[in-house]
């Protein structure tokens, strides 16, 4: 499967927050409306498309992939490229996602130097934990916040 980035639109950010995941998955569900749309036009995301043009999922860098509970903690002060990525609720599980995250950090190391990758992800999602792994991401910091624990994972 090839992929390819998209500028996200409107219809693409509606689409993505309308996708509904199963438990324990569901913590990532959203919901459609004003303030979500505007973050996902207007705070550095990406839609992902395949081949055909189905969107299959979207990343973002920056401020945005990062927790902000985890701000106030000081858990970001290391210089670094912040990922947070999301794939399609009909492709997870199914072994897509080394190929989508492995694309997401190329489109990401083509925008500047080398550097040092770190995402955040709830501490329940075991699978994603196995998938970072598997693309090199190491622990490095883990914090809680009144939901959940998170995980800080870094890739060198």
């Amino acid at each position: 499967m090839n992929l390819y980035s998209r500028e996200m639109t409107k219809e693409l950010a509606m689409d993505i927050l309308s996708w509904h995941y199963d438990p324990p998955y569901d913590f990532y569900n959203n919901e459609v409306n004003n303030d979500a749309i505007y973050e996902l036009l207007n705070e550095g995301y990406t839609a992902v498309e395949d081949e055909e043009g189905n969107l299959i999922g979207f990343y973002c860098s920056g401020h945005s992939a990062q927790v902000p509970k985890g701000r106030m903690l000081g858990a970001y002060t290391e210089p670094a490229i912040d990922v947070g990525i999301g794939i399609h609720p009909k492709l997870t599980g199914k072994g897509n996602g080394y190929l989508f995250l492995s694309f997401v950090l190329n489109e990401l190391a083509a925008l500047g130097s080398h550097a040092i990758f770190r995402l955040t992800v709830a501490g329940f999602n075991k699978r994603a934990i196995k998938l970072y792994e598997k693309v090199g991401f190491r622990d490095k910091y883990h914090f809680k916040t009144d939901i959940t624990e998170f995980i800080i994972m870094v890739k060198w």
